[in-house]
């Protein structure tokens, strides 16, 4: 269903813009493949959810860590029953915890840290589909990605609520995982893709 899908609108993209290059079509299926991944896969996460009554924790995760994960970027799976695997797995998983899992502050405060630290290390990671060539965007989304970790430590502190403090605290911890390099490496793949590209990371 999938092949039959992104094929069937690559054609159209051809017949339709006949001046774009392999290279430019390439880039507008990435995002087309992410956004069928993403209502495909949500649509299963959140049957799961609805049948196991947690999807309005599991709302409230998604939005903290889709917010990250707009500056942050991290990992795909390539094959889409393991990032269906994976994702019910990290998703469900930590918005269960969201829902029971009170938190001392101290704690939070400490996990906090060690987000600052890692998103200040690996943000942002690229992917073989997306890699950030140029050097002043991986800046720019470096400082967004740590404004954004800023601003939720802001809101924990400020509301001191524990629902708020979970969904935007395992938001950020679910962002690190897919940024480590270590993650890359337990999927078998390549990180800090734009390092292949030599001079033009510099630009």
């Amino acid at each position: 269903m999938k092949k039959w899908f992104l094929s069937t609108v690559r054609n159209n993209i051809k017949k339709q813009y006949p001046k774009y290059t392999n290279q430019k079509i390439d880039e507008i299926m990435y995002g087309i493949e992410g956004i069928y991944l993403t209502i495909t896969k949500t649509i299963i996460i959140f049957s799961i959810a609805i049948v196991t009554g947690i999807f309005k924790n599991l709302f409230f995760l998604l939005i903290a860590f889709n917010f990250i994960r707009l500056f942050a970027f991290g990992m795909h799976a390539n094959n889409s029953w393991v990032c269906l695997f994976f994702s019910s797995f990290i998703f469900l998983g930590f918005t269960v915890a969201c829902k029971y899992l009170v938190l001392n502050i101290n704690l939070v405060i400490i996990l906090y840290l060690i987000i600052f630290t890692t998103i200040c290390l690996y943000a942002p990671a690229d992917t073989i589909k997306r890699p950030l060539i140029k050097r002043k965007k991986r800046i720019k989304f470096k400082i967004l990605s740590i404004i954004v970790v800023i601003l939720y430590l802001i809101i924990t502190l400020y509301f001191k609520n524990n629902y708020v403090t979970n969904y935007l605290l395992f938001g950020l911890i679910i962002e690190c995982i897919l940024i480590l390099p270590i993650t890359y490496r337990l999927f078998k793949m390549p990180y800090n893709n734009y390092k292949t590209y030599g001079l033009n990371t510099n630009n």
